[in-house]
């Protein structure tokens, strides 16, 4: 394939049954856009309704074969490992396409090839070491629990953080015995494709990953639809979450739903500051605030309140936006001019109703980056936990930060949300840490930390941030039913 950053006139083919091929949707293609310059690193072929047959179909035969499913544990294990070696070989290269697609800074682009090999290495082991379980007896017979394969998985992943997306989504899904059709955000397609290549080249055989580019309402909609796939695994809006799941329950197919998030990030007044003053910041301004995960709410204890606010604000005005290959350059800039546009109306339409903008709330002035889709990180107060910026998931740099009173004002507001995926809280009473976290309806809750994540941990949400969990020992099982055996004694 051509190297990052480089593009000529042939858009980049979609992977089928092991080859690269142009497609035959005759669509136009995707265009892959620098967010941090606005210019075009390449074109990538658009798949249609067509290529979404011809991958089912290379995908049902590859899952079917006996080369496959009688393939010991220990065999699928080694090339699962090996993709995560080959990985860490072409780290730069993984690195430097996500950051040329979505803006992330380096830093954070090489931290993320580096999970989601390890991802693949976490489920390797988990494929060579996970057992079925023997059923205590009612009668003279032997019973036991077998896990098996849906067949073809279709995986869609979203724009903000593809290489780990797409890791989380593969590995335990090819772990479990499918095939998978992974199709990437348009935004963001060159990691995908590229994992196909190394996968192959780790010894996957044909069909059992295949790779295609294009939009949701095109590919995606095909995907999800078609009678050949037989479970769907999504991250993404909750909008097109709904969507997917109506269309699984037509076909009675299970789905995976990682959704949406408006995470509260609680701070106490007995709390360490300086340490959750810095979480906060990160927790809302790395990735710049596109993370399902980001602490966009900050509810702090009203006789800190003044104190911490002023804290976050002043570490938003130190935050140094720059280039994203930039040395020193901690926030990038958002993934796409359109996403740039979206925060912009939102912080606009929070400020035209009376909220006060403490920090940021504009594009940057340096003129090295005026070509880019950058915007400041923002802090915004004088809000109430029902204002519109408050219960609507932005996905920007844009932190809402509130009072609370006590415990039960505190637990009411946080849990006055749509979504629940995490949140945080920064106290010294262990006590009240737990009995709090315990009420707060999310996923996830980190306690005097933040955005820890470990991929043997189980992960997702509650209410509108979705359905199942990924990572873990069961984000394996997700990908398999269960089946009961009996035999008569």
């Amino acid at each position: 394939m051509p190297s990052p950053g480089t593009h000529d006139e042939t858009p980049r083919p979609l992977l089928i049954g092991g080859e690269f091929l142009p497609g035959r949707s005759q669509l136009p293609p995707l265009e892959s856009i620098n967010p941090a310059t606005g210019q075009l690193n390449h074109r990538v072929a658009a798949a249609g309704p067509d290529d979404v047959d011809d991958a089912v179909a290379t995908a049902t035969e590859a899952a079917r074969a006996k080369a496959w499913r009688h393939m010991l544990s220990p065999q699928r294990a080694a090339i699962l490992h090996r993709i995560g070696e080959l990985m860490l070989r072409d780290s730069d290269r993984f690195a430097r396409l996500q950051m040329l697609e979505n803006g992330k800074v380096w830093a954070e682009c090489a931290a993320q090839v580096k999970s989601a090999a390890a991802t693949f290495r976490y489920y390797a082991s988990v494929c060579e070491t996970l057992g079925s379980e023997l059923t205590p007896s009612r009668g003279h017979y032997l019973s036991m629990t077998v896990h098996e394969p849906y067949g073809v998985v279709a995986a869609i992943t979203p724009w903000n953080s593809p290489l780990t997306m797409e890791a989380q989504k593969i590995a335990p899904a090819l772990a479990a015995g499918n095939a998978v059709i992974l199709k990437p955000s348009e935004i963001t397609p060159s990691t995908a494709l590229e994992l196909g290549r190394i996968a192959l080249e780790a010894g996957l055989p044909p069909g059992l990953l295949n790779v295609l580019p294009g939009t949701g309402t095109t590919a995606g909609a095909a995907l999800v639809e078609h009678p050949g796939v037989k479970m769907v695994s999504f991250t993404g809006g909750t909008a097109s979450g709904r969507r997917i799941a109506e269309a699984a329950a037509r076909k009675l197919m299970p789905v995976a739903l990682e959704l949406g998030g408006k995470s509260p990030h609680i701070v106490f007044a007995d709390a360490d500051l300086e340490a959750a003053v810095d979480a906060v910041a990160g927790g809302i301004f790395e990735g710049s605030g596109q993370s399902c995960v980001a602490g966009s709410r900050l509810f702090v204890q009203r006789s800190v309140f003044d104190q911490v606010l002023q804290m976050v604000s002043d570490k938003a005005n130190r935050l140094r936006v720059d280039l994203p290959d930039a040395s020193g350059a901690e926030m990038g800039p958002l993934a796409s001019f359109a996403q740039r546009e979206r925060v912009e109306a939102m912080v606009e339409a929070a400020r035209a109703s009376g909220a006060g903008i403490v920090a940021g709330g504009a594009r940057p002035h340096d003129a090295r980056l005026a070509a880019g889709a950058f915007y400041l990180p923002t802090v915004i107060a004088g809000i109430d936990n029902r204002a519109t910026i408050a219960q609507q998931e932005i996905f920007g740099p844009v932190l809402c930060a509130m009072p609370f009173d006590d415990e039960d004002d505190l637990i009411a507001q946080a849990n006055d949300s749509a979504y629940g995926l995490a949140s945080g809280i920064w106290t010294a009473d262990y006590r009240r840490a737990l009995r709090v976290a315990r009420a707060l309806e999310a996923g996830t809750v980190w306690i005097n930390t933040y955005k820890q994540l470990s991929i043997a941990t189980p992960f997702g949400g509650f209410k509108d941030s979705g359905l199942g969990r990924e990572k873990g020992l069961s984000g394996l099982r997700l990908y398999q039913q269960a089946k009961g055996l009996y035999l008569g004694l």
